[in-house]
């Protein structure tokens, strides 16, 4: 049974593949095409965690491909009234695809031992895999092939940045994290990362403008995530001189665009120049949520 818990879980040819199809699905919706590529099929939607891009985007891309979706919350008893095998497998029986948004990553990989259908991480604070596909998505639609290119993330080694380290990997692409001292990767991640990805040209810095120098692709996310409230004053000023702002953007290439997973802090992590100037390609960024959670769902469908 294949699953996508982490981009660790695809291959680059599998990132292609997934690529291919999610750009001819969309390409077919903006002719007016809908083919139910999954008629009759049943996506369970298990989140913990408030959403909008990733809940809309993949009720909207399964009625698109002719299926059906349930939203399930804190009603359904999750990890509370039964133990996580028998709710992984008694959900399975009903459903043919389980996204999962949990506030812990093993509660997704609990999830995935038991269930006898295809699981997709919708986020967790390890790993957000389909806002990278998006992202590399996005990038390949602005700058053509990808091998080459350079994404530079300013702020925090979070769940979305060490998503794109891997994807960044496996298709050639130079990332680099600038943050403060304190909020690179972690040992443990550094350590996956070059046995499993030992091909990935990678940049860790404290000085922004050295990451975004040559970047095709200036990204940047929240400073303290879902979960992290505590640490929003202490965030605040330990990112303070991270801001992506005109400025920054002036220091990389007049090529470069400029990515933001959402909800934005505008004001905080990047400003309102950035966020609306010719650059910013964050509609189009959000939009290819959908379309590449198509493909990954149709793929998974045909390799589970």
């Amino acid at each position: 049974m294949r699953h996508l818990l982490t981009v660790f879980d695809l291959t680059a040819d599998e990132i292609g593949d997934i690529f291919e199809l999610s750009g001819k699905l969309k390409g077919q919706l903006a002719d007016g095409v809908r083919e139910p590529l999954l008629a009759g099929h049943v996506l369970a939607l298990l989140f913990e965690k408030p959403s909008l891009r990733t809940r809309v985007s993949f009720e909207a891309g399964i009625s698109h491909l002719g299926g059906t979706s349930m939203y399930l919350g804190k009603d359904v008893g999750w990890g509370d009234r039964e133990s996580p095998a028998d709710f992984s497998r008694v959900l399975s029986q009903y459903v043919d695809l389980i996204v999962c948004r949990a506030k812990q990553h093993d509660k997704v990989e609990q999830l995935a031992q038991y269930a006898t259908c295809p699981i997709i991480n919708g986020l967790t604070d390890v790993s957000h895999p389909c806002q990278a596909l998006a992202d590399l998505l996005t990038m390949r639609e602005v700058h053509g092939a990808l091998d080459g290119k350079k994404l530079a993330f300013v702020g925090d080694g979070n769940n979305v940045a060490r998503s794109l380290a891997v994807a960044c990997g496996m298709l050639g692409v130079h990332f680099a994290l600038a943050g403060p001292a304190g909020y690179h990767f972690d040992a443990a991640f550094l350590a996956r990362l070059k046995e499993q990805v030992p091909q990935l040209k990678l940049t860790v810095t404290d000085d922004p403008a050295e990451a975004v120098r040559n970047a095709d692709a200036v990204y940047t996310d929240v400073w303290a995530s879902m979960g992290q409230e505590k640490e929003k004053q202490q965030r605040r000023k330990a990112f303070a001189a991270f801001q992506v702002n005109a400025a920054l953007m002036a220091q990389a290439p007049s090529r470069a665009c400029f990515l933001h997973c959402l909800p934005a802090r505008r004001g905080e992590e990047v400003t309102d120049e950035v966020m609306d100037s010719p650059q910013s390609v964050i509609v189009q960024q959000a939009a290819n949520r959908m379309h590449v959670q198509k493909g990954v769902m149709v793929w998974l469908m045909r390799n589970r």
